[in-house]
């Protein structure tokens, strides 16, 4: 096989295992623990994945897609945005035991209502609807007799009107996996997780590997044409002085 092709196939291997960075020229920079998929899946970790080219996501299991609004890698700070634009869905219905994340903010109970007349207090627009009114309030708060508790969840914030945008409370910070040899560390320290170690070094260790292999092969073939080009004009002029020699003593034979 050509060397070219050669190059060729092995630097394609290696863009295959590198991950994109960013969804679009406009997306957000990701990096570690953080990946970047090509499509979501159930793996409630850290894996993101892009839509309408710009735009980046999470799924979360038992729930659905989120978009990420921001990530601040110093403080582990996870900015979320509702695409449904309603909060407390989210608050109601997103279970985080089963993932590496938890609220940024200091979390409280509240009890969400459904209450089949209006109470006191403001009820959630976008839970809300003809006949059925749903309130966030106190766990210690008697649920009224035209109402019935959904389910009491500890969440940053009760609703309220003033708060009402589609991204309020949506900060998660996250914890990364100790390894088993790290008793008594807080296991934030990226550069040794498994996590970290198997999804970004190996393959991009195997990519520099294969490429610097390449490159050496077509080092070593560059040298060796060269040689070769070199050896084979040597021979030429050789030959070239010997038929010169020849001519020059014919006539001396025949004086």
């Amino acid at each position: 096989m050509n060397t070219p092709f050669i190059f060729i196939f092995f630097f394609i291997l290696f863009l295959s295992y590198t991950e994109a960075t960013k969804c679009g020229s406009k997306g957000l920079n990701i990096k570690s623990p953080f990946t970047l998929s090509p499509y979501h899946n159930n793996d409630p970790n850290f894996n993101l994945y892009c839509q309408n080219t710009n735009t980046t996501m999470i799924h979360f299991p038992f729930y659905g897609n989120l978009v990420v609004k921001s990530i601040s890698y110093n403080t582990r700070k996870l900015n979320l945005i509702d695409p449904k634009s309603c909060v407390h869905e989210v608050f109601l219905n997103l279970n985080l035991s089963l993932t590496p994340f938890r609220y940024y903010y200091v979390v409280r109970n509240y009890t969400y209502l459904n209450c089949s007349v209006p109470i006191n207090g403001n009820s959630i627009p976008c839970l809300s609807g003809y006949g059925h009114h749903v309130y966030t309030v106190e766990p210690s708060v008697k649920v009224p007799d035209s109402c019935r508790a959904i389910k009491t969840v500890e969440i940053p914030f009760g609703y309220s009107s003033y708060l009402s945008d589609n991204s309020f409370g949506l900060g998660l910070t996250w914890e990364l996996p100790k390894r088993d040899d790290e008793d008594g560390d807080d296991g934030f320290e990226e550069e040794r997780t498994w996590v970290h170690l198997t999804t970004k070094k190996v393959p991009m260790i195997a990519g520099l590997v294969l490429l610097a292999a390449v490159g050496m092969a077509m080092k070593m073939k560059i040298l060796y044409t060269k040689k070769l080009s070199v050896s084979n004009e040597d021979m030429e002029n050789q030959f070239s002085e010997d038929l010169l020699a020849q001519q020059h003593n014919i006539p001396q034979a025949l004086v």
